[in-house]
């Protein structure tokens, strides 16, 4: 693990974030004086008072298929007396605050409540109550959260299973609104170890679970918000597979995929996050750790994967190619790997992090990552005690309350869980995705980042890395929240798999090609496949695909005569493990473990 000293870098972003949340301070006192409104009570009834932006979910509801709640501001026709809020709680409501000056109060209710209060005489206007901050260190707004959010999303109803180092329950951050319950909602333990310590660590001994349990579905209590995660409003169920170092074993991490799956009834587990891995020492065919995956994803629980972080590892000239860790080669689950937002909240200034692991896969060259999200210098969950918050205390982030409340990590650890919120945000919205469809729909809504490759300068490790920008290093580009809840299409049910292709090079012409399925999955049944569905163009983006041929740019290794990188990447393909051995080593047979470095300092 590479550790660092910190830059200035996370003062100007933090400046930067504060910066951004005057502005929209400034706007949000702008709109109000130019769209200020008042209801005036002997005004009559409008067709509907609930918000517009709530329309879709007020239709679900009167179907009798919407779920979970959602947290709105409801304006009345008088000041709200005690009788209004003893009315609210027997629906099923939670009042969070009292607004007086404009006759109205913030509750969480049931969203199946909303054609209730649509009829309620006493209401004028039921809107959302929106979010109104900088969110997660950028990684929320240079994804399109808010999106989301202002369509009354959080990921209610959701349950993800975290599979990491345990889950720190008692951070306020992890609890519901109300701050009255956690969203932890269950744990358990399979590495045998304590956990609890003298310092006052609670489940997580490590510190890396609960950074991301709090990217995946932190509230932002203790930021003000700045801090929340992708999906506030999940229940999170702790399945502790990594011990106080972060290593745990291949059966550790199954035993823990085997309880979600057994408990997906129970907490209604649609996702496990795995934010952890391992090299790879043969097919993912044969590989247990690869067949559980299957397993869950099988049971209709999407998995998504870590890519790793060995981008930076350059076996004779290689370039960090073909070092994505296991279970992230499985072709089935959605593989992660990890950009850098370069101080700005647009899409279109994040890079790619040069230690995010590229593909292809050692073996079977599946075309690995599927996609990108934010993962350099996030600001997360700290867990007071846990080993990571006491070798590195300079990475340690004060919340409103005075103490050292959050904790910043960088790696593919990071950027997994804003993708595992990103999906839940989506089965909230359709709850009826199958994982499939779930990761079809993540991959082909994503940004496509237009560039040929940038450098980054490492100043612990005194060296610059280059990034080129092809479908084995940012998959089908960096995760679009709101264009994936936006999206409609969804595949038809005869073609639903959603494989990774394979890479296949042809060495009589020296061309690499994307073939679709696998033995026991035909091409034509696969989304992108021979059906075309979705051409390959619009998942992958047409500057790195091009009919049959994978289009590399200008700096490809397999084509500018470095032998020696060629047979690193494809050797395997010979029938050989040589390119499996110089890649991994003796890594291949060490523990699963936690990807994350306690502060990068890239710039």
């Amino acid at each position: 693990m590479l550790t660092k000293q910190k830059s200035q870098k996370r003062g100007e972003r933090h400046s930067a974030a504060w910066g951004k949340r005057l502005s929209m301070a400034l706007l949000l006192a702008t709109g109000m004086a130019f769209g200020q409104h008042s209801y005036d009570a002997t005004e009559g009834p409008a067709a509907s008072h609930i918000s517009s932006e709530l329309s879709e979910l007020l239709a679900k509801a009167k179907q009798g298929s919407a779920d979970g709640t959602i947290r709105v501001i409801v304006q009345y026709r008088q000041v709200p007396t005690a009788a209004h809020y003893a009315t609210m709680r027997q629906r099923g409501g939670t009042l969070h605050s009292k607004l007086q000056l404009i006759k109205g109060a913030s509750f969480t209710i049931p969203a199946s409540l909303l054609p209730e209060l649509e009829a309620d005489p006493e209401i004028v206007h039921v809107s959302v109550d929106h979010p109104m901050q900088v969110m997660d260190d950028l990684t929320n707004s240079a994804t399109g959260v808010a999106s989301a959010w202002n369509a009354g999303y959080t990921g209610s109803g959701v349950g993800v299973a975290i599979i990491d180092s345990g889950i720190n329950d008692s951070h306020p951050d992890l609890w519901n609104s109300a701050e009255t319950t956690s969203r932890v909602v269950y744990h358990a333990d399979f590495t045998g170890t304590a956990n609890t310590n003298s310092a006052g660590a609670k489940y997580d001994l490590y510190g890396h679970g609960t950074h991301v349990a709090g990217i995946v579905g932190g509230n932002g209590y203790l930021s003000a918000g700045q801090y929340e995660g992708v999906a506030p409003g999940v229940s999170l169920i702790d399945l502790r597979a990594l011990d106080l170092n972060g290593a745990g074993t291949d059966s550790t991490v199954i035993a823990a995929i085997q309880a979600a799956i057994s408990l997906k009834s129970t907490y209604n587990i649609r996702i496990i996050n795995l934010s952890l891995g391992r090299g790879i020492s043969e097919s993912y065919t044969l590989d247990p750790l690869c067949q559980a995956v299957e397993s869950a994803w099988k049971d209709g629980i999407l998995v998504v994967v870590a890519a790793g972080n060995y981008g930076r590892l350059s076996v004779n000239g290689s370039n960090g190619y073909g070092t994505i860790t296991a279970p992230g080669n499985d072709p089935y689950v959605l593989t992660v790997g990890a950009t850098k937002s370069n101080g700005s909240s647009s899409a279109s200034a994040q890079t790619l992090a040069s230690f995010s692991s590229k593909g292809p896969t050692t073996f079977d060259h599946i075309v690995k990552p599927d996609m990108v999200a934010p993962g350099n210098d996030v600001v997360s969950l700290a867990a007071p005690g846990a080993t990571l918050e006491a070798a590195y205390p300079a990475e340690l982030v004060a919340g409103t309350n005075g103490a050292n409340s959050y904790f910043s990590l960088s790696g593919t650890s990071m950027a997994t869980p804003a993708v595992v919120g990103a999906a839940a945000l989506l089965l909230q919205e359709h709850s009826t995705l199958t994982p499939d469809q779930l990761k079809a729909r993540l991959m082909r809504t994503t940004y496509k980042m237009g560039l040929t490759s940038t450098s980054a300068y490492v100043p612990h490790l005194s060296q610059t890395f280059t990034s080129i920008y092809d479908l084995f290093s940012v998959g089908s580009g960096l995760l679009d929240v709101q264009t994936a809840t936006a999206d409609t299409n969804v595949p038809p049910t005869n073609v639903g798999t959603a494989l990774s292709p394979t890479a296949v090079y042809n060495a009589s012409n020296g061309t690499v090609s994307i073939v679709y399925g696998n033995a026991s999955v035909a091409s034509s049944s696969v989304v992108w496949g021979t059906s075309v569905v979705w051409g390959t163009s619009i998942v992958w983006g047409a500057a790195e695909v091009s009919g049959t041929s994978v289009v590399w740019g200008s700096s490809v290794i397999w084509n500018n005569n470095a032998l020696t990188a060629f047979s690193v990447i494809w050797g395997s393909s010979t029938g050989t493990a040589s390119a499996t051995s110089i890649v991994w080593g003796a890594s291949v047979g060490s523990a699963d473990a936690a990807f994350n470095d306690a502060g990068d300092d890239e710039q």
